[in-house]
């Protein structure tokens, strides 16, 4: 019998990653949470509980591993945040990652962030982590991608970061699948649903179709809009609308699930019931690739929360496949061994 292919998983969460991984061969031999909610809800699903902050866990107790994974805190770096990115303590934890991979070598690290890493700070945040990376040995490329490539009917952006050993991670061999609509999805007359009621909405006579986000825009809550900057007869716009307060069909995909529970759903459409609705839970986690039997957190805020914040499993699986099919994981361990790299130490303020 072979043997599996190993890899830890770092900020951990609800176990996105692990399913993902799980799902391709892979062997986890540790994670790691904060959050107790989260570690909570790992341990009713995988049946042990992640270890505590990965900062207080003395590195020469970390198992040996093939792959690193880490979507390590978006925050610092979300266009929602404030972005203060290295200026925030959360987003020093990428240092300390650097610090595991310096001491561990693993032949390959898998990161994933917001899509607006790529822009912080004019670029600079994510040169100072590929540059970190590079100077540990790797080869780091990166590339966006977007849950609704990989079969979800949610237009979901995140980067995603590869450091590999002996050569790069080639993203165009990564198997990419149509996307469905978001109707296919959906329950049908069974569910906690959440109507709104005619006189709460308003259709527009004209969709607005964003072909590469897939959207259907198609009307509004009856709130109060932006008026400020807004040219006469284009109130209708989506862009005018703050995105809690828009409608977007079902016949198109969904925004990207937020980790708000305030607006963690959008309003969609269904022009054959002519009525709008939000999404369930359950659907929720769905349009992310969990299985049907995955068990949710009992607090609903706190499963809306978990699921904002996880990555979308099919393309996770993908990854992990091709880091196999790639044969990332099978180079001459002499090679490896004898490869330059070098160790990189860091201060790090966690106060």
């Amino acid at each position: 019998m072979n043997k599996k292919f190993t890899f830890v998983d770092l900020f951990s969460g609800i176990g996105g990653f692990r399913i993902g991984f799980e799902k391709a061969g892979f062997e986890c031999l540790m994670s790691s949470e904060i959050n107790d909610y989260c570690k909570k809800t790992y341990r009713n699903n995988f049946g042990e509980s992640p270890l505590c902050d990965v900062t207080k866990i003395p590195l020469n107790e970390i198992p040996d591993h093939d792959v690193l994974t880490a979507g390590f805190p978006c925050q610092p770096f979300s266009i929602c945040g404030k972005k203060r990115g290295f200026e925030d303590t959360r987003g020093t934890l990428f240092f300390h990652i650097c610090e595991i991979i310096s001491a561990k070598q693993p032949k390959v690290v898998l990161l994933e962030n917001v899509k607006h890493l790529i822009h912080h700070d004019s670029g600079n945040t994510l040169t100072v982590i590929l540059n970190s990376l590079e100077e540990l040995g790797y080869h780091v490329n990166f590339k966006l991608l977007n849950a609704k490539n990989f079969g979800m009917p949610q237009n979901r952006e995140r980067i995603i970061i590869f450091a590999t050993k002996e050569k790069l991670f080639n993203f165009s061999k990564c198997n990419f699948s149509q996307t469905e609509s978001l109707k296919t999805f959906l329950d049908n007359d069974d569910g906690d649903f959440e109507f709104l009621n005619k006189d709460e909405y308003t259709l527009i006579e004209n969709p607005i179709v964003q072909k590469e986000s897939g959207l259907m825009f198609v009307g509004y809550r009856n709130k109060a809009i932006r008026k400020a900057g807004v040219r006469e007869n284009t109130e209708h716009l989506s862009r005018v609308h703050k995105q809690p307060n828009r409608i977007y069909s079902v016949e198109g995909t969904h925004p990207t699930l937020p980790s708000q529970e305030s607006s963690g759903r959008f309003f969609i459409y269904f022009p054959d019931k002519d009525a709008v609705r939000k999404l369930t839970i359950k659907e929720c986690y769905r349009i992310m690739g969990f299985p049907e039997n995955f068990k949710i957190s009992e607090s609903k805020s706190e499963a809306y929360k978990q699921v904002g914040n996880s990555v979308c499993v099919p393309m996770v699986t993908e990854l992990a496949t091709q880091i196999l099919n790639q044969q990332l994981l099978s180079s001459n361990e002499s090679q490896r061994i004898t490869k330059k790299h070098k160790q990189l130490s860091f201060e790090f303020d966690y106060a």
